[in-house]
């Protein structure tokens, strides 16, 4: 199942490889998603924006789309935890918070704090961990804000080539950054993330852009040169054309995380760590493919 999410409509006029600039125009992000769960059946997506222990978002306010990512930690599945309860419960909380306007656009760190904090605060705890990433397009600036915790993370594309990307945080291989909440007593025995020290950008972006946010499932089985290949496929910013290339661009990483004789982007990671490792990684895939146009309300 593919899911396309667009908000404000959209002026097909924003033709891919970015147009000048004038001052006065809104922008606007028209967004597909697709993703696969790794113990479940090609694209099946569950309540809440999830695909296996992943979940997304994607929300609008009178000022800004936000989109978010956040792929739950699997380890706590044997304590009888179910992993993608966290990640989802804090995308959910996080689009609340947007679609109430309880955010700052150019402080999406600000976003993930408040819905962090909001579930250390449920009368009833929520076990957990995940990392997140979300991206925040300011319709009047036409300026994008970031943050990154973790190994989830975007690209953007301009004219074929990557121009903007997150930097991944890892303690170190295949530990990365991560929210947490621990079982009272075990605070201190938990590997346990500040939101605050999610690395942050801002930039600016053109009509035409690409900006694809992701989890690791993405990023551990396809390097960039196959990501751009595939987005060379979208020609234009209908509905339709997005949809096919982020199903394409899913279908793709999912094949090769189960390809035993793949050099993944992990598996050299792996390598490169000392390890000896050769093929895909089987995970959860979140992708959400987005274009910068112009926006009428």
């Amino acid at each position: 199942m593919l899911s396309v999410l667009s908000y404000g409509r959209i002026v097909a006029r924003a033709v891919l490889g970015g147009l000048s600039q004038t001052d006065g125009r809104d922008y606007s992000l028209v967004t597909a998603s697709c993703g696969f769960g790794k113990d479940f059946r090609k694209g099946i997506l569950k309540k809440g924006m999830c695909y296996g222990d992943d979940a997304c978002f994607i929300a609008r306010h009178k000022s800004a789309d936000v989109l978010g990512v956040a792929d739950g930690v699997g380890g706590w599945r044997d304590y009888g935890v179910d992993p993608s309860q966290f990640s989802a419960t804090l995308m959910r909380t996080c689009e609340r918070l947007v679609k109430e306007g309880r955010f700052t656009p150019s402080s999406p760190v600000g976003i993930l704090t408040s819905g962090y904090y909001e579930l250390l605060q449920n009368k009833v705890p929520l076990l957990g961990s995940s990392t997140a990433c979300i991206v925040v397009l300011d319709r009047r600036s036409h300026r994008v804000h970031t943050c990154n915790l973790g190994d989830s993370g975007f690209l953007v594309v301009r004219g074929g080539e990557v121009v903007h990307r997150s930097d991944e945080q890892q303690h170190y291989f295949n530990t990365p950054f991560q929210l947490s909440i621990a079982p009272p007593g075990a605070e201190g025995l938990l590997l346990s993330d500040s939101p605050e020290v999610a690395d942050s950008a801002s930039f600016d972006v053109q009509l035409g852009d690409i900006i694809l946010t992701a989890t690791d499932g993405l990023f551990d089985n396809m390097p960039d040169y196959m990501i751009l290949q595939e987005l060379k496929k979208l020609k234009n910013t209908n509905y339709d054309s997005i949809q096919q290339t982020a199903r394409s661009i899913a279908e793709q990483a999912h094949e090769l995380a189960y390809d035993p004789n793949y050099m993944s982007p992990f598996a050299q990671f792996a390598c490169d760590n000392g390890l000896n490792v050769r093929g895909g990684k089987p995970d959860d895939i979140t992708v959400l493919l987005s274009i910068v146009a112009e926006y009428t309300d």
